[in-house]
């Protein structure tokens, strides 16, 4: 420490600071704050401030999983708070265990008692091996019973915790959704209204919802956090998800599974309304002139982002079923048609007037139609044709 008057200063290992004696004119040049010491204050609170900056990001998220409007959705939730529940019963217990036996038992501890010979104890083992033993049976009859009662596949036994479902009541009837994911767009068809919807989907609150789902080409993921969990959908396939909103108002839909380039944009808004809000928003779209014919559905299956919303006022009533066969084009025999031949035994002969006749040329390896199984004879068999040749196809 030097005195130097007005003032003293301290040189320490790691900071310079200038502490003022007592007060002198207005133009002293002594300073009166200690800036090396500020200074370093302000670096670490920029390092703090820099650690916390990630965190405020997630500020603008909605915690709309653990918040839903839907029932379906609102038991998912319950069901993640149980399980980490009863996951952490173990897990807090071990981490706090390993921090104190990890203090306790440190090599400068001299209180501690060292026993490099132990090797057993019943009661410990009891305790290591029978609390997770009961934690997992927990979980495991909690997953058996919520795996069935959430079967996206179930009819809905209730609208919330409250009010269960009266079968004789009308609202007791489903509204049947019929859902296609496109590239990269989603489409909803109404059958029973005969409206169809681009990346808009609506329907009355507290009203059992099933969504009949599938896919025009890759597989893709169905999501709306605030009505139920999400679920695949699949070309060829068809998938369903019953569910109810419980409170009115407007929610995000979006893609859960990577499907290509245009996968992040492939959103779009659910409308949870009254019972008169969906019968507006259903006349809204019946006032329109635009159909949705096959011809229409070719184009619309077309790759494309971020599509706005459209709205169709008559649909084909078959389209949703060519869709999942894939056959919307005409010229192209259904899914449900072949796997019926299929099941008969095949076409037999009469599946030679769709083969083309190649030529035989050394080096490729050609094959018998399999239209040719029969019942008696599943595997096939050659058949020869006139001038001795073989209907084959290239493999």
């Amino acid at each position: 420490m030097v005195d130097l008057g007005q003032s003293v200063y301290i040189a320490a290992s790691r900071a310079q600071v200038w502490f003022p004696l007592r007060p002198t004119s207005p133009f002293d040049t002594v300073p009166t704050t200690p800036v090396p010491l500020l200074k370093n204050r302000r670096l670490r609170s920029g390092r703090a401030l820099g650690w916390l900056a990630p965190a405020a990001l997630l500020a603008g998220c909605d915690t709309v999983v653990m918040n839903p409007s839907g029932d379906i959705a609102s038991q998912q939730a319950d069901l993640i708070v149980s399980s980490t529940v009863l996951m952490l019963i173990i897990i807090i217990p071990v981490i706090l265990l390993t921090l104190l036996f990890a203090w306790r038992y440190r090599e400068t501890n001299t209180e501690a008692t060292y026993d490099p010979e132990w090797d057993h104890s019943t009661k410990l083992e009891l305790v290591i091996w029978g609390a997770p033993l009961l934690i997992i049976i927990a979980l495991g009859a909690l997953t058996w019973i919520s795996t069935h009662k959430l079967d996206p596949w179930r009819p809905l036994q209730r609208i919330d915790a409250q009010r269960p479902i009266d079968p004789q009541d009308p609202k007791a009837k489903p509204l049947v959704v019929q859902v296609v994911a496109l590239d990269w767009k989603w489409l909803f068809l109404y059958p029973e209204q005969g409206i169809a919807t681009v990346n808009e989907l609506a329907a009355p609150v507290d009203r059992p919802i099933q969504f009949r789902i599938t896919s025009s080409t890759v597989m893709n993921s169905f999501y709306i956090p605030a009505l139920a969990g999400q679920i695949y959908a699949m070309p060829g396939m068809e998938t369903k998800l019953h569910a109810v909103i419980n409170r009115a108002g407007v929610y995000d839909g979006f893609s859960a599974n990577f499907s290509g380039d245009g996968f992040s944009h492939m959103r779009f808004k659910f409308h949870g309304l009254s019972d008169t809000g969906f019968a507006r928003w259903v006349e809204s779209h019946k006032a329109t002139n635009d159909e949705l014919t096959r011809a229409v559905y070719l184009k619309l299956e077309q790759p494309s982002a971020k599509e706005p919303v459209r709205r169709y006022g008559r649909v084909d009533p078959k389209l949703f079923d060519a869709v999942l066969n894939r056959c919307v084009d005409t010229a192209k025999m259904c899914m449900n048609e072949m796997m019926a031949i299929d099941a008969a035994g095949g076409m037999g002969r009469q599946g030679l007037a769709y083969l083309e006749r190649k030529p035989w040329r050394e080096g490729e390896r050609l094959y018998v139609a399999t239209a040719l199984c029969t019942p008696d004879n599943p595997t096939g068999s050659p058949v020869l044709q006139d001038g001795g040749e073989l209907a084959v196809m290239r493999r």
